[in-house]
């Protein structure tokens, strides 16, 4: 993922190393070939790989639409209507609409849409505005000499804003347990394309393939499709909608806040300075330890990877929490809603859907993963 982080703005990008495995996963890159309309050449896997590292785009605007179901139950107050608010409802069952800008490093503009308004995260130069208009609040940073070219954060982590972020997620699986071909041309946003597919090899995933529409002029990733296994429509997608690569005027990322709006200034220079000021002050051996100590007064453990690839399990010690009152009582009423099962491992609750599983253990582990609930028991039965 460090290639990616290193061009943040265009995160589309994979490894040069991953068209060396698409041969060693099992085809030479000449046998697989896209069966793409008889107007566009074909193209290998390996070239497609090759074709996405070397895309590059001066400028682009358009809209993209991010829609999921993922076959999870209805839980009040976690995946119904109830919270919204935090949208989690339409993230796991539902849909979300962005519009977006760029037009280089530090001009990038995303405008995410809901129902009841709309927060928009701007990037131009050192300016950085993230504003929400329900709220009529706005927060403006100034990014630090020396920080250029860092992104900011649009969604919270794990959510993709872009097919270019979904696709970074889908790329960085690509190793000898991943099986990649081509299959077809596709059609987005009006847009010719070839679909590179990406499918696990390992019995325990449930996904059963990615597949990534790349533009067939710019290289890009139109759509990305999540599949569940045996499913015959896509269990999560992210697509653009609409896209051209004529770059964006200048005003774009010019952000003017309404009148009434609450401005904040955050000083993202200081606040830097005092990490590296603490970074120079303590050893590394005195962080560390710090870390442990604070793990230890939350009565709690860093997460562990069980297995590799597509069917690793993430597992963790739940911190001890002291928490009373209202906030208390939601959180138990929320694992209250959650199917009970049990095993050789014990007791505890299991929130599940198409494309993955978690599992809270009574004793305060949690194990999660894109398998089948069987596997997380397996996990939790090693104590």
């Amino acid at each position: 993922m460090s290639v990616f982080r290193s061009r943040p703005a265009l995160r589309w990008l994979v490894p040069s190393a991953a068209a060396v495995v698409v041969i060693g996963g099992g085809a030479a890159a000449g046998t697989i070939v896209a069966s793409a309309d008889p107007s566009l050449p074909e193209r290998s896997a390996a070239q497609l790989l090759v074709d996405l590292q070397n895309a590059k785009v001066d400028g682009l605007s358009g809209t993209i639409v991010q829609s999921a179901d993922l076959g999870l139950p209805k839980i009040a107050g976690l995946t119904d209507g109830a919270s919204s608010q935090l949208g989690l409802a339409s993230l796991v069952a539902g849909s979300n609409t962005a519009r977006v800008w760029y037009a280089g490093e530090d001009k990038a503009r995303i405008a995410l849409l809901g129902t009841q308004g709309e927060t928009d995260l701007i990037r131009n130069g050192p300016d950085v505005w993230f504003w929400q208009s329900q709220e009529s609040a706005a927060t403006h940073i100034k990014v630090p000499a020396g920080a250029e070219h860092k992104k900011p954060e649009a969604l919270p982590s794990g959510i993709p804003s872009s097919p270019q972020e979904a696709a970074d997620a889908a790329l960085a699986a690509i190793d000898e347990s991943t099986k990649v071909t081509t299959t077809g041309a596709a059609k987005v946003a009006d847009r010719d394309a070839y679909e590179l597919v990406l499918s696990p090899k390992a019995e325990q995933s449930l996904i059963g393939q990615v597949r990534l529409a790349i533009d067939a002029e710019k290289h890009i990733p139109l759509r990305v499709d999540v599949y569940a296994k045996n499913a015959t429509s896509p269990a999560v997608r992210v697509a653009f909608q609409q896209i051209s690569f004529d770059t964006p005027d200048a005003q774009q990322f010019v952000f003017n806040p309404p009148p009434g709006t609450k401005v904040t200034e955050a000083n993202a220079g200081q606040l830097e300075k005092d990490l590296e000021k603490s970074a120079q002050e303590h050893t590394p051996a005195e962080i560390e330890k710090a870390k442990e100590q604070a793990k230890a007064a939350q009565g709690g453990e860093g997460p562990t990877v069980i297995g590799e690839g597509w069917a690793s399990v993430v597992t963790a010690k739940l911190p001890k929490t002291d928490a009373e009152g209202a906030q208390a009582g939601q959180a138990e009423s929320l694992l209250g809603a959650l199917p009970e099962v049990s095993g050789t491992w014990g007791k505890g609750r299991l929130f599940s859907g198409s494309l993955f599983s978690v599992l809270l253990t009574d004793d305060g582990r949690v194990f999660a993963g894109a398998v089948a609930p069987e596997t997380l028991y397996q996990a939790a039965a090693k104590k």
